[in-house]
């Protein structure tokens, strides 16, 4: 039994070429897949950032350190769960650095830009449980657009199918990266059968775990990074029944793929951390200038660049946030005034609780001055029958003896020599 006639009629085709020359720098298709998913990714967690109160263009900062720090911990997980392609009998231990030939590991990915997203998300002072709750539905987009760079790798195939939309594998030449063996009349060679297309499983697999992040979060108003780990469990589920179906090399545990032990693990991880946060959605305000400049005080026309208005206000990034309730947050964005934050009335003490008695018994209850009977405690004595000077309080006699005794003696002594008082002005 042949294959030709199901090739031909019903069955995916895959490239025979993922590289190409320009002049002579390679244009690799498994790269271009990787920035395209990048850009998705930035382009989606822009938005949610900005929707949560961050300042616009916060995400290239962030992803200046996660694109390397990701990529890097992806290297090095691959390397580590197979190392016998580096470090073996036969292996070649500078390859560990040929990342353009492909093998990257998404939970290295996820774990060192989870690193290089979190130093980022403490230099803007953002908090990084926002970052990643941000990144939720916009990372297994990426990852679905970096799947479609193994299809141009012709990797990470099944097994062998009957089903219409069975995949036709080329066999790539080891000695021509990223170009498929030929035969004598220029042809490419094909694997015999066709196989799952299992990176195309996990494409539709992500596009489906996108989905569900938006919907949720949406309905359940999702916070303290938990949109994050509804990604991770949505995601780690279907590479645990995907990277069954797969057929290439890898290391095994107990009979088990490696890979297959990890998404259980990590499901697990992600499952507690969701089950054990609770908390409402976080919103920032921004603590330090504003993010628009705002125009000179009194409208002073002379002191407006003009050439600076025609061009557009520039943005100017905060020093830092600070974490409010979305009805505050609501308020910040229609006012566009920073709500201070909610503090309790502080207790009065017995000073304070004194003067207002103090104050209350002067001016009496209809505002007049209470001068006749007994003054209250901490009130000037002051009767007709002595108008001289002005007296010394019972308080300033208790907080600064001296100070009141030398009022005392000047009191004294205009009283004796029969003076009138003080002149107001002096």
């Amino acid at each position: 039994m042949t294959h030709a006639p199901m090739t031909a009629l019903a069955a995916l085709p895959s490239p025979s070429t993922a590289v190409w020359q320009l002049g002579p720098v390679p244009i690799r298709a498994y790269a271009l897949c990787i920035i395209l998913g990048i850009v998705v990714a930035c382009v989606v967690t822009e938005r949610r950032l900005r929707q949560r109160g961050v300042a616009p263009g916060a995400v290239l900062d962030i992803a200046v350190w996660a694109v390397p720090t990701g990529i890097i911990g992806a290297r090095i997980y691959h390397v580590i769960t197979s190392p016998e392609k580096y470090f073996g009998a036969d292996g070649q231990p500078l390859k560990a650095f040929a990342i353009w030939e492909g093998g990257l590991g998404i939970w290295g990915a996820v774990a060192g830009g989870a690193i290089g997203a979190w130093i980022a998300a403490r230099q803007l002072g953002i908090p990084f449980a926002v970052v990643a709750d941000a990144l939720a539905p916009g990372l297994p987009l990426a990852q679905a657009v970096g799947r479609v760079g193994n299809w141009f790798n012709n990797e990470l195939y099944g097994g062998s199918t009957t089903l219409p939309w069975g995949l036709e594998v080329h066999v790539m030449d080891p000695d021509n990266p990223g170009q498929a063996l030929r035969d004598d009349a220029g042809n490419p060679v094909l694997q015999p059968g066709l196989y799952h297309p299992t990176f195309l499983y996990e494409a539709l697999w992500n596009i489906g775990v996108a989905a569900l992040v938006l919907v949720l979060d949406r309905k359940l108003r999702l916070g303290r990074g938990r949109a994050f780990a509804l990604y991770v469990m949505g995601y780690t589920v279907g590479r645990f029944w995907i990277e069954l179906m797969r057929t290439d090399e890898a290391n095994h545990i107990l009979g088990v793929r490696l890979n297959v032990w990890t998404a259980a693990l990590v499901f697990l991880g992600a499952l507690t951390y969701f089950l054990r946060v609770r908390g409402p959605r976080e919103y920032l305000v921004p603590v330090g200038p504003p993010t628009i400049p705002v125009p000179p005080a009194g409208g002073d026309v002379s002191q407006v660049d003009l050439s600076a208005r025609e061009a557009g206000p520039a943005t100017v990034a905060p020093e830092g946030y600070r974490v409010v309730s979305e009805e505050r947050f609501r308020a910040y964005q229609e006012t566009g005034e920073v709500p201070d934050e909610p503090t309790d009335a502080p207790a009065a003490t017995e000073a304070d609780t004194a003067t207002e008695a103090a104050d209350r018994a002067e001016t009496g209850p209809a505002g007049t001055t209470n001068r006749a009977g007994t003054q209250p405690a901490g009130i000037t004595e002051r009767t007709e029958a002595e108008p001289s000077g002005p007296a010394v309080s019972r308080e300033r006699v208790e907080a600064d003896p001296e100070s009141a005794g030398d009022a005392a003696v000047h009191e004294d002594r205009a009283g004796a020599a029969g003076a009138r008082p003080a002149d107001r002005d002096n």
